[in-house]
Formats: structure tokens, sequence, C-alpha cells
């Protein structure tokens, strides 16, 4: 399972035990978008292949609402 925990500046990500930092400048290269656009799902999808998504996605501005 991951988890995706979101603050202002980027992502901490927990992907098969590993833990990493999505930076927002990264996050918005990878995805054409501003920050606050971009959604939960977009964020998974680059974490990993092939994510089992379910709910509706998120944006990040909601998120941090």
């Amino acid at each position: 399972m991951t988890v995706l925990s979101f603050d202002e500046h980027g992502v901490d990500v927990v992907y098969e035990g590993t833990e990493f930092r999505l930076e927002q400048s990264l996050i918005e290269d990878a995805t054409g978008k501003s920050y606050p656009d971009v959604t939960d799902h977009e964020v998974l999808k680059l974490v990993e292949e092939s994510p089992a998504l379910s709910g509706e996605p998120r944006r990040v501005a909601d998120i941090l609402g």
C-alpha cells in the first residue's frame, strides 16, 4: 500500500516500505499542472505503475483546504 501525505510544498510518500519526498516543482513538471490543481490520483500514478485507484480524485487545493 502506498501512503501519500500532502503539504503545501510537496508530498511525503511511503511506497513498499521506502519513504521519500516528491517536491512541488517535480510534481508540476511531471504533470504539467500547477501544484494546487494536481489530484491525488495523478500523484499516485507518478509513484506506482498501475495503481488501484478508488474513490473520486481530490485536488491538492481541496486536500490542504
